[in-house]
C-alpha cells in the first residue's frame, strides 16, 4: 500500500508506526512543517505557511484562522505531491494544528486516520482544574471553541480515529465512538528496561549519579503547572529536610507547552523563588532538556520518580519510567489512573496534596527495597498494555487491514 503521514513535527507520534509500515514493504511518504529531514529511506516533504493571521481579525476567530492557515499550506503541498503521481491508500494525520482540514479535498478516496489525542473542555481538564489559576474567561472559552472546531471537522471527515488511552478517548464526543480505536503509540520496552549497572556522569554540570544514590526525579517537557511543577517544588523543602542525602534531578525546559504563559519570566523561576530559601542548592539539579539516553539512565537509577498532571494528555515519560523500573508517585488524576493503580504498580495521591507528596516520597526514599514489587509490577503493566512490539504495533496492523478492507 501507499501510506502518507502528516504531522507538523514529522514523524512525531507516528515514528514507530512509520518504521513499522516501511518494514512491511509499504511505500511511505511523510509531510511536516519547515525543514523535514529524510531518514531511513523514507521520503519526507515539507510545507511552508503561506500567510499569517489577518490583521484586525476578531480576536475570538484567531485560533481557528491559524488552523485554516496551516490547513491551506498542507493542502497546497499535497496538491504538489498529487501532481507528482502519488496517490495514498491511507493517510495518517495529527489534526491538532489544522493539517487535516483539507486532506479529503485533495485525496477523497484515501482512508483518513486521525490521531485524536484530546478534546478540550472549559472546566475540569487543562482549564478550570487548578484553583491557583481560577477564572476561565469568555475569551478562554472562545479559544477552546476554535481549537475544538478544528477537531470536530477532523472527526467528521476521518474514516478512523486513534486515541492513545481510554481516558483521552473518553474526552471526545460520544458520536465519534464507532470510528475510534484506543491504541497507544507504544513503548520500546527493550530499550526502556531496568539496568542495575546504569551510571550518569555530567561533569560540565557537576553531576555524577550511581545506583544506590538517594535520587528523586521529576520530568516534564517544560516545567509548568499543567504537569504539577508547582506542587512538586512546594514539597521539596520538607523532603530535603527529612532526607539530608537526597539529590533531586529536575528535567524540563523553561517554556510553556500547555496552558497559559506566566505574566513574566518562567514558571521554573517563579516556583523556585517561592521555596529557594528552604532548599540546599547543592542538592537540587535543574538539567533542562537532556538527551534521551540520559533520561533513560535517570529512570533506571532513580529511587523515586514523581509524575503529576492535570486531567490532560498522558506523557510518554511516565510509561517509559515505569518500563525502566522506576517507582512512580503520581497524581490521582484520570490520565494517570489509566496506567497506575495505587499500591499495586505505583503510588497515587491527590494532585494538590503537598504534604502527602512529601510524606510518600520520604517513605520511598527511606525504604526503597520495600517497593521493589511495585517496580516489577509497573514494568509488567507496560509490557501488557503499552508494549510497542507485542501490543501497539499489532493493533495498528489490524487497523491497516481494516482500512484496506482485508
Amino acid at each position: 500500500m501507499k501510506l502518507l503521514f502528516v504531522h507538523q513535527n514529522f514523524p512525531g507520534q507516528f515514528k514507530h508506526l512509520v518504521r513499522f509500515c516501511q518494514a512491511k514493504g509499504h511505500e511511505v511518504v511523510g509531510l511536516g512543517a519547515g525543514k523535514v529531514v529524510e531518514a531511513e529511506g523514507i521520503r519526507a516533504l515539507s510545507y511552508t505557511l503561506e500567510r499569517g493571521n489577518t490583521p484586525g481579525i476578531h480576536s475570538w476567530a484567531q485560533e481557528f484562522e491559524s488552523k485554516v492557515i496551516r490547513g491551506e499550506a498542507c493542502a497546497l503541498a499535497l496538491q504538489r505531491l498529487k501532481s507528482s503521481g502519488f496517490e495514498p491508500d491511507i493517510v495518517f494525520a495529527h489534526p491538532g494544528w489544522g493539517e487535516a482540514l483539507f486532506i479529503k479535498a485533495i485525496y477523497p478516496r484515501a482512508k483518513l486516520v486521525c490521531l485524536m489525542e484530546y478534546y478540550y473542555r472549559p472546566d475540569g481538564q487543562d482549564l478550570g482544574f487548578d484553583p491557583e489559576f481560577p477564572g476561565v474567561s469568555l475569551e478562554d472559552q472562545a479559544r477552546l471553541a476554535g481549537k475544538n472546531a478544528n477537531l470536530l471537522l477532523a472527526m467528521e471527515t476521518m474514516d478512523y480515529g486513534v486515541s492513545p488511552t481510554p481516558w483521552q478517548a473518553s474526552t471526545l464526543p460520544s458520536w465519534v465512538g464507532n470510528k475510534l480505536r484506543v491504541i497507544h503509540e507504544g513503548i520500546d520496552t527493550d530499550l526502556c528496561k531496568p539496568d542495575p549497572s546504569a551510571r550518569i556522569a555530567l561533569p560540565s554540570r557537576g553531576v555524577g549519579i550511581r545506583p544506590g544514590d538517594e535520587v528523586l526525579t521529576f520530568v516534564a517537557r517544560n516545567l509548568e503547572p499543567v504537569r504539577g511543577y508547582h506542587i512538586f517544588m512546594r514539597a521539596l523543602p520538607e523532603i530535603m529536610a527529612r532526607r539530608p542525602k537526597a539529590k533531586i534531578f529536575i528535567v524540563g525546559g523553561d517554556g510553556v507547552s500547555y496552558g497559559r504563559a506566566p505574566e513574566s519570566g518562567s514558571y521554573r523561576e517563579r516556583y523556585l523563588r517561592e521555596v529557594a530559601g528552604q532548599l540546599d542548592p547543592q542538592r537540587v539539579f535543574f538539567l533542562g532538556k537532556i538527551q534521551y539516553k540520559v533520561f533513560l539512565q535517570l529512570m533506571q537509577i532513580t529511587r523515586c520518580h514523581v509524575y503529576l498532571t492535570y486531567p490532560f494528555v498522558l506523557s510518554w515519560s511516565v510509561l517509559e519510567a515505569m518500563s525502566a523500573g522506576a517507582l512512580v508517585i503520581g497524581s490521582r488524576t484520570a490520565p494517570v489512573m489509566d496506567a497506575i493503580k495505587d499500591g499495586s504498580n505505583g503510588l497515587l495521591l491527590d494532585f494538590f496534596d503537598v504534604a502527602g507528596l512529601a510524606e510518600r516520597v520520604c517513605d520511598v526514599l527511606a525504604n526503597s527495597d520495600r517497593y521493589d514489587g511495585m517496580r516489577a509490577a509497573a514494568r509488567q503493566t507496560v509490557l501488557e498494555h503499552f508494549d510497542l512490539e507485542s501490543v501497539c504495533l499489532p493493533a495498528y496492523a489490524r487497523l491497516l487491514a481494516d482500512c484496506a478492507g482485508y
